[in-house]
Parts: structure tokens; C-alpha cells; sequence
């Protein structure tokens, strides 16, 4: 079915590409009539086939992708990314490089488009996460950089957490700062004792505070929940800017900055808000937007050129066309999805209660689950099999993939993440049972089950 429909609308670009090439008045000459004509005998013939040809790439080289149509995906960084049919369609009108400037008149800046309405999106997003002012960003490393070059200086010192992402370290070490990690506890969680005692650790070595704290509210590893709040009041006391990093919460669970005492907010749009890549968010303060968002003043020595109000280290404008129409088309539907997230965490707990029911398997992450997003470990079975079987590691990759599962990376039995969100609870369940169907064709004990 999924061909089917490819190949139709595939069809359906080349009757737009026709009308493109004939505007404005569409005055098709007869051999372009007969090209029309042809194509949409074609649109009408593969929607009444009852077997289509299968067709394996686009273009040259590019495969068709059909993932999220043919398999259960539970891939740790791509399942709250899954594009709304309303973004879909985005994508399809808005493609062209730089469609979204059309209407973009003085001062000429992306935050002051209202036509679509980026200017209002915008407004809502700072709302959406509590804070007063907002952007959208190259995803959130680009938030992560633009922070790190608005606050810090070389020879500053920085915090995060020891599960922080490489992208904030990368973007403090940018500047020419330094990163210093706040330790895990026994829980492998980010506590505020943990992070004023680094502060003081820091503090009594260089003589001087850390000039910025990021810690994430989940993290990538263990999507182990942390402690932002009290974090945030300890940057409080200390009086250290906080950036909270919601690159796996902004989107999926509801968030408000101002309560968890945030200076920043950054989100992904790509891993948790429906929408493209690279696409996230940053938003602010009313403290801190003069600064982050700060306008250019310079001008040129020669020409006396300056260029009005575009933010400095947002490089101007940031993510336009076709990733920002399709991050604002499925807002409507991520502002309700948060909503929804106690029922997420019930289908993620309910698939490891199911998961740990096959002899030696563990999970990794904490419990109960606080987030879709979990590290389990199965050296103790799947991995016991792969160290027999002819295929080595890839024998679960390709038992699930036959069960139209795939997400997990290619040769992983020891230890591996997997993201449960967005599922239906009846596709949770196939997905326990196709867990527990391979363990027990390879002899693994199964409790109460076959």
C-alpha cells in the first residue's frame, strides 16, 4: 500500500512540475497536454492496482523510506520526531529554499513574518515553555552555541552533567572555555548537592564561579530524570545563569522554564516536537534576551554598511523554508500531545514489565520509568545467544526486523537503548510478545508465557 501511495503522489510532483513550468496562465501546448493527460492516467492506474511494482528510490541512488509505514520503530532518537500529516504536507508546499520569505519586509527578520504566521509562533513557543522570548534554532546544539557565545568567554568555566551531549561541550569548548562535569550519584542522577558541591570544587581551585550551568532534564544515555528544580535554585544562590536542556522533554511532557528556574530553555525539534531536521528552540528571559538575542551595531569601515536589526549570534536568520513551516504545522498537535505524557510513561513501564519477564534481562536505566526513552542490558540472554549463533550479534536485528521492528542498532545484544513513544498500546503489546517470541524460539526461560 505504501508503494502505491509513493508512487501516486510521486506522479502528482510531476503534474505540479508541469504547471510550474506554464505559470501563470497555464497555457499547456499539445504536447504538454498529453503529458498531463498521461500522468494522471497513471495516478489513476496505480491507485486501482491491486499489486504495485515496487519502487526502491526516489532519485538516483536515494531509497524510497518507509519506515515509519512498515515497522514498529523504536529508535531512541527518531520516535518523537515523527512528522504529523499536517507537517508532511508542509514539507510538499513549502519545499522551495526560501519559501517562507515571501512576505518578509522591513526590518527583514524571521521573527517578524506574520504571513505564515512566524511572528505569533514565535510568541506561542515562548509561552509553550514558560519563558518569555523564543527562537527557532538549527536543533539544539545551535541553541547550545548560541548561549555559549553570548555568555562565555575563553578561560571561563562551565558546568554539565557527566551525561552531558558532546554538542555542549563542544559548543562551550568553542568559545575557548572549559567543561567541567558535575559527578553522577549512585543512582547515575544529577542531584543540586552534587552540583554546589562542584561549584565550590570549581570555586576554590580557579578562584573564580562558573560563568554557566547546563544540565539536561532526561538525558541520552539512561533517560534518567535529574534534579532541574533543585539545580535551578542552587544556580539561584550562586547566581550562575541555568540552561535547561529539553532536548528530550520540550515537546513530549510539559515543561515551564520560570518554575524550574531556568535562564534558558532548549529544545529539539527533530528528537521531540514532530518536526524536521535541523530544527529546535531556545527561549529566554526578559533578563537574558538582550543578551542572547542581542542585535548587531556594528558598521562597515568602508562602505558605512550596517544591517539593521538582525540578531548577532543567531547569524540573523536562522531555520527557514520548508523545516520551520513544518515545525509550526505540527505545534497545534505537540501543544496537546504533552498532555498525554502520564499515559506515555504507563505504555513504557507496562512494555518493561512485559521486557523483564524473559529470563536475564535487565534495564540499565532507572524504576520505575520516569521517560520512553531507556538503556536495557541483555548480556544475561539475547547477548548469550549471539555469542553461538552464526550471525553473532545481528541474529536480534533480523528477528525483529522479520516482526517488522526496527530501530535498534545493527549487531547490539549486550546493551541497547529503545524509545517506546508515540506507540498505540496495541503496538506496545505486539512489541512485548515479539521480544518474548524470540527469547523463547532461542530457549530463554519466559515467564508465564507460550
Amino acid at each position: 500500500m505504501i508503494q502505491k501511495i509513493y508512487k501516486a503522489m510521486f506522479y502528482l510532483e510531476d503534474l505540479r512540475e508541469i504547471l510550474r513550468e506554464t505559470a501563470p496562465d497555464h497555457r499547456l501546448d499539445e504536447g504538454q497536454k498529453k503529458k498531463f493527460k498521461n500522468i494522471l492516467n497513471n495516478v489513476k492506474d496505480t491507485l486501482d492496482e491491486e499489486e504495485c511494482q515496487k519502487i526502491r528510490y526516489i532519485t538516483d541512488k536515494i531509497e524510497l523510506r518507509t519506515r515509519e509505514e512498515d515497522f514498529i520503530n523504536i529508535d531512541p532518537i527518531q520516535v518523537a520526531g515523527r512528522l504529523t500529516p499536517e507537517a508532511r504536507k508542509a514539507l510538499i508546499a513549502y519545499g522551495d529554499g526560501y519559501s517562507v520569505c515571501d512576505y518578509c519586509f522591513k526590518p527583514f527578520r524571521l521573527d517578524y513574518i506574520k504571513k505564515p504566521p512566524v511572528q505569533d509562533f514565535f510568541s506561542e513557543l515562548s509561552e509553550f515553555v514558560g519563558m518569555d522570548v523564543a527562537r527557532v534554532v538549527r536543533g539544539a546544539r545551535n541553541g547550545f552555541q548560541i548561549v555559549s557565545n553570548a555568555l562565555l568567554e575563553k578561560g571561563d568555566i562551565a558546568l554539565v552533567s557527566s551525561l552531558a551531549h558532546y554538542t555542549l561541550c563542544l559548543s562551550i569548548e568553542s568559545i575557548g572555555a572549559e567543561w567541567r562535569e558535575i559527578p553522577l550519584d549512585e543512582n547515575n542522577i544529577i542531584t543540586k548537592e552534587k552540583t554546589a558541591e562542584k561549584i565550590e570544587e570549581v570555586k576554590n581551585k580557579s578562584k573564580k564561579l562558573p560563568k554557566l550551568i547546563a544540565v539536561s532534564h532526561f538525558d541520552y544515555m539512561f533517560g534518567n530524570e535529574h534534579d532541574v528544580y533543585g539545580i535551578g535554585k542552587v544556580c539561584e544562590d550562586y547566581e550562575i545563569p541555568f540552561l535547561y536542556n529539553g532536548a528530550y522533554t520540550v515537546g513530549v511532557m510539559p515543561v515551564d522554564g520560570k518554575k524550574i528556574g531556568a535562564d534558558f530553555v532548549v529544545g529539539s525539534g527533530h528528537k521531540s516536537m514532530a518536526s524536521p531536521a535541523p530544527t529546535g528552540i531556545l527561549a529566554t528571559t526578559d533578563e537574558f534576551k538582550g543578551k542572547v538575542f542581542a542585535e548587531t551595531k556594528s558598521k562597515g569601515d568602508i562602505t558605512g554598511r550596517q544591517f539593521g536589526i538582525k540578531e548577532t549570534y543567531l547569524l540573523g536568520c536562522t531555520v527557514m523554508g520548508a523545516p520551520l513551516i513544518a515545525m509550526m504545522a505540527s505545534f497545534p498537535k505537540v501543544k496537546e500531545r504533552v498532555k498525554n505524557w502520564e499515559e506515555e510513561i504507563k505504555k513504557s513501564n507496562f512494555f518493561l514489565s512485559e521486557f523483564l519477564k524473559i529470563e536475564g534481562n535487565k534495564v540499565s536505566s532507572e524504576m520505575p520509568r520516569k521517560h520512553t526513552l531507556t538503556k536495557v542490558d541483555t548480556r544475561d540472554s539475547f547477548d548469550k545467544i549471539a555469542k553461538k549463533h552464526k550471525r553473532r550479534g545481528y541474529f536480534l536485528y533480523e528477528e525483529l526486523s522479520k516482526r517488522k521492528i526496527t530501530g535498534i542498532f545493527p549487531g547490539s545484544t549486550r546493551e541497547f537503548k529503545l524509545n517506546t513513544y508515540g506507540l498505540s498500546w496495541d503496538q506496545i503489546k505486539y512489541l512485548a510478545d515479539a521480544f518474548k517470541e524470540i527469547a523463547e524460539k532461542y530457549g530463554i526461560w519466559v515467564e508465564n508465557f507460550g
